[in-house]
C-alpha cells in the first residue's frame, strides 16, 4: 500500500463510501480505485487527485496533504546512482534487497534517520 492509497482508504472508510460508489462518482472503475489503494497502480495523475479532493470536499490542509502523498506514492521506484558516491549505490541496492523484510518499526526508524540526514545536509 502507498501513503496515498492508505489515506484514500482512510477517507473512504471514514465516510462509509464503497469503492463502487466512489468509482461511479469519479468516472473510474472500482478495480482501478482498489489497485490505487493497494499500491498496485502507479501514482495518480494531478487530475485524478483533484477529482478525489473535490469528491471528498476536503479543506486546504487535507487537500495539500493528498497532493503531497500522491507525489511520494510511486510503488515502482527507480534510483539512478550513476555519478554518485559508491555508498549511494550500495544504499540503494541494499534497500531494494531488504525492504520487503523490514518491520513497520524499522521502516519508521529508517525514514526518520533519512529525514534527519537530509535536513542536516539541507536537501
Amino acid at each position: 500500500m502507498t501513503p496515498f492509497g492508505a489515506k484514500l482508504r482512510e477517507l473512504r472508510k471514514k465516510r462509509g463510501i464503497t469503492l463502487s460508489e466512489m468509482a461511479g462518482a469519479l468516472g473510474v472503475s472500482a478495480a482501478y480505485l482498489s489497485a490505487l489503494e493497494h499500491g498496485k497502480r502507479g501514482r495518480p495523475t494531478w487530475y485524478t487527485v483533484q477529482r478525489i479532493i473535490a469528491f471528498f470536499n476536503v479543506i486546504w490542509d487535507e487537500a495539500e496533504e493528498l497532493q503531497r502523498l500522491a507525489e511520494i506514492s510511486d510503488p515502482k521506484v527507480s534510483i539512478d546512482t550513476a555519478g554518485l558516491q559508491p555508498e549511494a549505490t550500495e544504499l540503494a541496492n541494499l534497500l531494494a534487497a531488504k525492504i520487503s523484510g523490514l518491520s513497520r518499526d524499522s521502516l519508521a526508524h529508517l525514514l526518520h534517520q533519512l529525514r534527519v540526514a537530509a535536513a542536516r545536509d539541507r536537501i
